[in-house]
């Protein structure tokens, strides 16, 4: 477990800053009633903004401090695990949002095993990741493998 997220929760929101979600609304295409996992998702920063657009938003996420910023947005609901191994039957989500989140999973093959796993037939999974190639991003992989976090950029 990487605890560096914990230490971090306080004061993620407003150290990362807002997410714009036009391109990632276009690309889930949510429906009104359906259910989205938000995978690795945090303090919610970007799946709390989403909420208006479909029924229930789910936050799995394997740091509490971070779940207890997102309980504070209202309106989500929350899991404390991993990714790898979701609590949840087999294609009972519509949509799945991966934001900045999968660089940090230990076994992303797994992850991404299982998210396909509990994706609903014809739902839509989404992942936005960082540009390796940009120096910011290259900046910031340095400073997680320094600090030991344990990313997979």
């Amino acid at each position: 477990m990487n605890i560096h997220f914990d230490w971090l929760a306080p004061i993620y929101d407003r150290v990362i800053g807002d997410h714009s979600i036009d391109l990632l609304k276009e690309a889930l295409d949510l429906p009104p009633d359906g259910w989205l996992l938000d995978a690795g998702g945090g303090t919610g920063r970007v799946s709390a903004r989403l909420l208006p657009f479909t029924g229930k938003v789910v936050i799995s996420d394997w740091s509490k401090p971070m779940l207890k910023q997102a309980q504070a947005k209202g309106g989500l609901l929350l899991l404390n695990g991993r990714v790898e191994c979701l609590p949840f039957p087999a294609d009972c989500f519509d949509r799945i949002l991966v934001v900045d989140a999968l660089h940090h999973f230990p076994d992303q093959r797994g992850a991404i095993q299982d998210l396909a796993r509990v994706l609903k037939p014809g739902g839509r999974l989404v992942i936005e990741e960082p540009d390796i190639s940009l120096f910011t991003t290259k900046m910031i992989a340095w400073m997680e493998k320094i600090t030991l976090m344990g990313s997979h950029f």
